[in-house]
């Protein structure tokens, strides 16, 4: 039986977060009281503690100690528990700043490409003008499109 790991994050916010984590003592700790109190083994563990106490005799009905370090386990657990509350909202603020970012990354990048598709636009109108200009202007010019082209090829009798 053994307590499970968190996985390793994939999103690079958050192994950053996770790295940031890891350098804190406290953090370790907490993280580690948190995974051991949300498995198996730890209900087992208590399982058998309880299952102990009363049957080897430990203290008389109504187990005053007992139940005292039971409430104060369960104050240090509840503890914990928003602790890891508080951990799963940091990294949830993790990756909404890092969304947000790429939010305004992309913002900028169709600013840009916004900015580039008129230039474009207004190039391929002013090309078009000038051709429709040089055309009307010397119809005979052997460089500017013709309007009506003719078939090509010998003549019709």
């Amino acid at each position: 039986m053994s307590i499970p790991t968190l996985p390793i994050p994939v999103n690079p916010a958050l192994l950053k977060h996770a790295e940031l984590r890891r350098q804190n003592a406290q953090n370790r700790i907490a993280d580690t009281i948190t995974r051991f109190a949300g498995s198996m083994p730890f209900v087992y563990v208590h399982m058998i503690w309880f299952t102990a106490w009363i049957a080897l005799g430990v203290e008389r009905y109504p187990y005053g100690l007992l139940t005292m370090i039971v409430s104060l386990e369960a104050i240090f657990l509840s503890t914990f528990v928003m602790i890891s509350q508080n951990r799963a909202d940091e990294k949830r603020q993790v990756l909404a700043d890092n969304e947000w970012q790429k939010v305004q990354a992309e913002e900028r990048q169709n600013d840009q490409l916004l900015s580039l598709s008129s230039q474009i636009l207004a190039l391929t109108e002013a090309i078009h003008a000038m051709a429709s200009a040089r055309t009307a202007a010397d119809p005979g010019d052997p460089h500017s499109a013709p309007r009506n082209p003719s078939p090509s090829g010998p003549p019709q009798p």
